[in-house]
C-alpha cells in the first residue's frame, strides 16, 4: 500500500551493519519519487558512510534522499529538551 508521507526519526543515531544499510537504501529507493519523506538525524550527510559502513551505499541513499530535499538545519540545543523545560515550569506552576 502506497503512502503519502514516511516519516524517519533519528536516524544513524546508531551505525548500521550491512544488512540495516542495504535494507534501508532499498526502502529509499522504494519510496523515492513516490512519497514525502521526513527525516531528522543528528548527523551530517558526511559521516553517513561511515555510519553505514558503507560510502557506495551512503551515496546511493543521499542521492536519492536530496535530489528534490528542502534540509533544515536546527543547529540549537535539543529541541525536545528545550521544550520539556518549558513544559516542566509549567506543570510546576500549575501544582
Amino acid at each position: 500500500r502506497a503512502s503519502d508521507l514516511v516519516i524517519i526519526d533519528d536516524l544513524m543515531y546508531m551505525a548500521m551493519d550491512q544488512r540495516e544499510a542495504t535494507l534501508f537504501f532499498h526502502l529509499i529507493n522504494h519510496l523515492y519519487e513516490r512519497s514525502s519523506i521526513i527525516l531528522t538525524s543528528n548527523k551530517s550527510p558526511d559521516q553517513w558512510g561511515e555510519l553505514l559502513g558503507d560510502e557506495g551505499v551512503a551515496m546511493a541513499i543521499l542521492d536519492r534522499i536530496l535530489h528534490r530535499a528542502e534540509v533544515v538545519h536546527m543547529n540549537e540545543a535539543s529541541y525536545r529538551m528545550k521544550h520539556r523545560q518549558s513544559m516542566f515550569v509549567s506543570e510546576s506552576v500549575q501544582n
